[in-house]
């Protein structure tokens, strides 16, 4: 097999190099594509179909070899293990914009593996995965409809720029992943420091600007070392068991998928279902006995009748119009422990949401090779347990739509986070239950949890998902789309953003692709949808609670010279566990000199910043302080003027006449204002009240 390479032009003299042939032959299909330094190795495998299987088994990996990078990974083991966060995420976006594109009925056991084997700290390699995963599958004989280009786009000064380098991204105001066919979107994700719905249209179309390019590339690649597709047998309902399913259900189906209630409508639909097949069972038995597989037939009767209701009636399964969002109901401070609680509603789908503030020291710390950020102060999880959706199962590890969810949350809600917050801030979101878009439920939770924990976030952020229908020469748009309008629709696209603009956004299509006017469309009518569901929030809790709550640690951050930094954390770090040991305070020391003290309560608080001044302040002459008598001497007292730090007044020095004792002026443990006025060379302290008051008396 000869090698064979094609160019892709990013403008402002960056480009692709999509290459096949070279490496991973024994694979149906194989590519690497090349940015920089970063090379990501993508193989497409493919398999029969397995025995009684009723869906398209695509799985998508991605995987970061520290090798790539020239590093050891840590821990003990010294090798990679389960995959991070960030490459189920890349995997997950890898397979959203290829899953569309193969053939109708198509169950062959498809998998597609991206490899990260040369990293250079500055070129993001996720991108060059979902590219490389539509090269792999143009140049191998596994069907795909159509290539698909991809891309990263940032925004620097009004100038959209593609596949910016990390450096670059830190000045954008976008970050757009977009990936499309000819003309069309087919998937975006990403977020925005609170953009307006027409600039992100601008990026899109800057976007499908380069797209149209790597189309074309992948075109000539294809035929130049493209393989044949394969032929298979499409695993659909046949065209005689679907006649008899719709003249067996008539206007049933419609009636069990339009009742009011979701339990309702599944009962029916139950109901309908068991009929169904006991009648299809005895009319289209095999010739051995055996049954043919039915669950195709009631999919497509579902699909059908879902579509034509919202397509021919203008009606929605729950009854609501196309742009009506479900009732909402809010609540906030319902859990008494935690910083900050918020239960929000909307139809079906319910999260508790809660906030929990730490110090600086618990932010999220990452093993990375790509250069990318290594610690993270603002952390959203989010849970998705099995009764939910009123169902059974397994409990494990977190999953990948678990993952995905929480990250499109997190990235949404942290826009409208404040800037150098000394706290690390945890939102956890328990979905209660759901019955559609439950991210952009944790999403309004989390910015109602966030304020009743007194977050001062700019504003609140809102998300509402926005579905599609579309028919041979129609197309509606579904505001707040149910879990089977997500199943049996077109789309799930979810926005998310404040009242000035747009934070967060993912789009999922069923279909192949959707023109950008549609999508700002369906942008236009999401903003319509926050901005009511911000008024049912407001009414709840409209702006942050002017004081943390009372359970939450309390900060305070003071300033040492840097020389002293070493001093204050000690030899092996003794001294700064010392003062955490003795007080329950959590000390934090960046390299600026900036001490963040977190402590429950306003004596540890004290005792705590007592200490650090004691390690770090240093006495000053000709400065006034306020000090406390520790010890009277016939020949004068020592005060205190910094903790740790005493000085002698000289009983000359106590008052601007004759003072026949010291205990005429002052007692021990009483606190006089004295000025510093010498500091011998063994280090010992001179101090003067007389010149302190005269001093203040000048000042006057």
């Amino acid at each position: 097999m000869s090698i064979e390479n094609v160019k892709m032009d990013l403008g402002n003299g960056r480009e692709l190099i999509v290459e096949t042939g070279k490496m991973a032959l024994l694979a149906n299909g194989s590519v690497t594509v090349r940015q920089g330094d970063t090379i990501v190795l993508v193989a497409v495998c493919s398999a029969a179909p397995r025995e009684g299987i009723d869906f398209f088994p695509l799985s998508v990996e991605y995987r970061e070899r520290f090798a790539a990078a020239g590093k050891i990974p840590g821990g003990y083991f010294k090798r990679e293990g389960r995959p991070t966060e960030k490459e189920i995420l890349t995997a997950r976006m890898t397979d959203r914009p290829i899953r569309p594109l193969f053939p109708e009925g198509f169950v062959n056991e498809v998998q597609v593996v991206s490899t990260v084997i040369s990293c250079d700290g500055e070129n993001e390699p996720d991108v060059l995965s979902i590219l490389g995963a539509s090269c792999a599958m143009s140049v191998s004989d596994i069907p795909f409809l159509a290539p698909v280009g991809a891309l990263r786009v940032g925004r620097i000064n009004g100038q959209f720029i593609a596949n910016p380098t990390h450096a670059e991204m830190k000045q954008s105001d976008i970050d757009l992943v977009y990936a499309g066919v000819e003309g069309k979107t087919i998937m975006i994700e990403g977020r925005s420091s609170e953009i307006s719905e027409e600039e992100l249209r601008d990026a899109m179309y800057f976007a499908d600007s380069i797209v149209q390019k790597q189309i074309e590339a992948q075109k000539d690649l294809a035929a130049r070392a493209g393989k044949p597709k394969f032929e298979f047998t499409p695993h659909i309902a046949s065209p005689e068991m679907m006649a008899f399913a719709n003249e067996f259900c008539g206007d049933k189906m419609n009636e069990a998928c339009s009742a009011p209630s979701k339990l309702e409508r599944q009962a029916k639909q139950d109901e309908i279902k068991e009929a169904l097949f006991a009648a299809l069972a005895e009319k289209f038995k095999n010739e051995d006995g055996t049954v043919p597989d039915l669950l195709p037939v009631w999919e497509a009767l579902m699909e059908k009748t879902i579509r034509g209701l919202v397509l021919e009636k203008g009606i929605r399964q729950d009854g609501r119009a196309l742009d009506e969002i479900r009732p909402i109901s809010c609540e906030v401070g319902l859990l008494p422990r935690a910083h900050g609680s918020a239960l929000f509603k909307r139809g079906d789908t319910q999260a508790l949401v809660t906030a929990t503030l730490g110090a600086s020291s618990d932010a999220q710390e990452f093993d990375d090779i790509t250069g990318g950020e290594l610690k993270k102060s603002f952390i959203l999880h989010y849970n998705f347990p099995n009764f939910s959706t009123g169902e059974v199962g397994k409990y494990g590890s977190t999953g990948r739509r678990e993952i995905g969810h929480g990250h499109l949350a997190e990235r949404s809600v942290a826009g409208a986070m404040p800037k150098d917050y000394p706290y690390t801030v945890r939102v956890t979101s328990e979905i209660l239950g759901s019955n559609g878009s439950s991210s952009m439920a944790t999403v309004c939770g989390s910015s109602l949890a966030l304020m009743d924990a007194g977050v001062p976030v700019s504003d609140a952020v809102v998300g509402i998902s926005v579905g599609l229908v579309t028919g041979t020469d129609k197309r509606e748009f579904l505001t707040d789309i149910l879990g089977s309008e997500d199943h049996y629709g077109d789309m799930d696209f979810k926005v998310a953003g404040t009242t000035k603009g747009i934070t967060g956004f993912q789009l999922d299509l069923k279909i192949a692709g959707l023109d950008i006017e549609g999508m700002y469309q369906a942008m236009l009518r999401n903003k319509a949808a926050r901005a009511k569901i911000r008024a049912i929030m407001a009414e709840c809790i409209d702006k942050p609670r002017p004081q943390l709550n009372k359970y939450a640690p309390q900060v305070e951050v003071l300033k040492i010279n840097v020389d002293k930094i070493g001093a204050l954390i000690g030899p092996g770090g003794k001294n700064i566990r010392g003062i955490v040991e003795a007080t329950g305070a959590q000390i934090d020391v960046d390299e600026s000199g900036n001490v963040s003290i977190f402590a429950s309560g306003l004596e540890a608080m004290e005792k705590a910043k007592y200490m650090v001044r004691a390690s770090t302040d240093e006495v000053e002459v000709g400065r006034i302080y306020t000090g406390t008598v520790k010890t009277i001497k016939d020949f004068g007292a020592f005060v205190e003027v910094l903790p740790g730090q005493e000085g002698m007044v000289h009983i000359s020095e106590l008052a601007n006449y004759r003072v026949k004792s010291v205990d005429e002026i002052c007692h021990e443990g009483e606190q006089i204002t004295v000025k510093v006025i010498g500091i011998d060379d063994r280090g010992r302290i001179r101090l003067s009240r007389k010149a302190a008051m005269e001093e203040e008396e000048t000042s006057k």
